[in-house]
């Protein structure tokens, strides 16, 4: 996993990622899966309007890596406009728990292997103030898939499998929109229901007041619940399981044991909610009470990282790679 540290404008921060990639002779067209074929071209043509209107500073980010690998902004847009819905998947495991120690937001990223020396550690300095300074968690760039701000706001994706597509932000997209524009929960619910969606995900959100909630979002419905008295933990897989959206399930034949990670989180939580902390956190995402990342690796999945953010101190604990396998350790982000 790397580590990269941003500073700058959107356009500078991403003309500096794409020129440091050129001149170590790496070339994201050649990491492209796919051919940009005219479904893919459509539905960026059709997305541009909405990112103009949401999120114009990733547009510029976008542009700036263009620039520096010189090549143009098009195939890396289809990449990311696409994530999450012209290219689902079926990965990762994220909960979130309150109690009388703290509030704890846990994450494991499950993908293929080949992708684990790609995998980003991202710290975001912006000098426009036109976002909020983060620190994120991504398979890609540009998107991200875990994080947290510099207000103490950590939110986690995991992915589901879309019953539809259509012009909007992804999963991916969305939670990079909440970190730079959100201070807490209560905005990141607004921004999550104005917001158009491309496909399907979970989105657990919990900030340094010790609200959380977990969104269960789609093109057509969005569900919401929150941390209460009665309901001290929020777990997601990959797939809905609120009534209201579980309808809109299209379950692939390979979930990656999404309902095993589920019953895990579900049935420790269930019995040690009131008590857990950063470290038994840390022991969920490792397998210790259950399946979560014990993954055949020969097979090409696992675990690439694990993360657990303590949204009472803002404190974020690491693993780079799979959590059985890799301690965790502090990110002294704040420094």
């Amino acid at each position: 996993m790397q580590q990269l540290r941003f500073q700058g404008d959107h356009y500078s921060i991403g003309r500096t990622f794409g020129t440091t990639l050129k001149q170590n002779n790496q070339h994201l067209l050649a990491m492209i899966p796919f051919e940009l074929d005219e479904q893919r071209i459509q539905f960026v043509q059709a997305c541009l309007p909405i990112y103009q209107k949401y999120f114009p500073e990733i547009l510029a980010e976008i542009q700036g890596i263009a620039d520096g690998q010189e090549i143009a902004p098009q195939p890396l847009q289809a990449v990311l406009f696409g994530m999450y819905c012209l290219m689902p998947g079926s990965h990762c495991s994220s909960f979130l728990v309150k109690n009388q120690r703290g509030c704890f937001l846990g994450r494991n990223s499950d993908f293929l292997t080949v992708t684990e020396e790609h995998c980003l550690n991202t710290k975001y300095e912006f000098t426009d103030r036109q976002g909020f300074n983060f620190l994120g968690n991504t398979t890609a760039f540009v998107e991200m898939e875990d994080g947290i701000n510099q207000h103490g706001l950590a939110i986690a994706l995991t992915s589901v499998a879309p019953y539809k597509v259509q012009p909007g932000l992804n999963v991916g997209m969305l939670l990079r929109l909440i970190l730079e524009r959100c201070k807490n929960v209560q905005e990141a619910v607004a921004l999550i229901n104005e917001l158009p969606h491309a496909g399907s995900g979970t989105l657990v959100i919990g900030d340094a007041n010790g609200q959380g909630i977990l969104a269960e979002i789609s093109p057509d419905k969005t569900t919401i619940q929150h941390l209460t008295e009665s309901t001290s933990f929020l777990i997601a897989t990959n797939m809905f399981n609120t009534p209201e959206m579980v309808d809109y399930n299209r379950l692939p034949k390979d979930t990656w044991q999404a309902e095993e990670r589920y019953e895990t989180m579900g049935a420790y939580l269930q019995k040690h909610a009131a008590t857990i902390d950063s470290k038994e956190s840390q022991q969920l995402l490792a397998g210790e009470f259950g399946f979560m990342c014990d993954y055949d690796r020969s097979t090409g999945r696992d675990t690439v990282w694990s993360c657990v953010y303590n949204l009472t101190t803002s404190q974020v604990y690491r693993a780079a790679g799979n959590p059985a396998k890799n301690a965790f350790r502090e990110d002294n982000w704040l420094k």
